[in-house]
C-alpha cells in the first residue's frame, strides 16, 4: 500500500495518479462485475481533476439494475474505499454504469426546474433536498443556465441546495 503523508494527502491528484485511481478501479469493478456474471465494458477517462469509470454494454438491459441511481452512487463509494485502500489517497472518481450520469443529469434538470416554477409561483427561495457534491455541483450549474443563483446548506449528509433570483 502506497502511504501518502498527511500534508500531501490534499494537494490535487496528478494526472498519473488519477490514471492508476481509474486502473485500480477498474480492476475492483471488473471483480464486482464478474462475482454477478455481468458482462460491461470499462472505459477510463480523467476530467476536471477526477478519474471516470464508465461501464457500459450494448445490450442495456444487462446494466439495469445496477445503473439505478442509487446503486450506482453505493457502487461509486465502495470503488472509492478500493481506490482508497490501495492507493492511501482520498479519491472522488466518478462512476457511470449504463448512461446513469446522464439519467441523473436529466432528473436534476427536472427538479430545478419545478423548483424554478415555485419561485415563479411566488416563492422567495427553493430547496431542493440534501445531494451528493457532485449532484450539488451539476445543479449550481442547471441553475445558474437558467439565470437564478444558489447556494449549498447544511453539513455532512443533509447538505442542500437553495435556489433563488438573481
Amino acid at each position: 500500500m502506497n502511504t501518502t503523508p498527511a500534508s500531501t494527502a490534499s494537494t490535487p491528484a496528478t494526472v498519473a495518479q488519477l490514471e492508476e485511481e481509474g486502473d485500480v478501479a477498474a480492476d475492483y469493478l471488473e471483480g464486482l462485475l464478474d462475482i454477478a456474471d455481468i458482462d460491461g465494458d470499462l472505459a477510463l477517462d480523467v476530467r476536471s481533476g477526477r478519474a471516470y469509470v464508465t461501464v457500459e454494454n450494448d445490450n442495456a438491459s444487462s446494466l439495469r439494475l445496477l445503473s439505478n441511481p442509487d446503486t450506482v452512487q453505493a457502487l461509486q463509494e465502495l470503488t472509492r474505499i478500493a481506490v482508497q485502500t490501495k492507493t492511501g489517497r482520498f479519491s472522488r472518481l466518478i462512476l457511470d454504469i449504463g448512461g446513469s450520469r446522464d439519467a441523473r443529469q436529466q432528473q436534476l434538470e427536472k427538479l430545478v426546474d419545478r423548483a424554478i416554477e415555485r419561485i415563479d409561483d411566488g416563492a422567495s427561495q427553493a430547496s431542493l433536498p440534501a445531494m451528493s457534491s457532485y449532484e450539488r455541483k451539476l445543479v449550481h450549474d442547471i441553475v445558474a443556465e437558467r439565470g437564478f443563483v444558489s447556494e449549498s446548506y447544511g453539513e455532512g449528509s443533509d447538505r442542500h441546495t437553495v435556489i433563488r433570483r438573481g
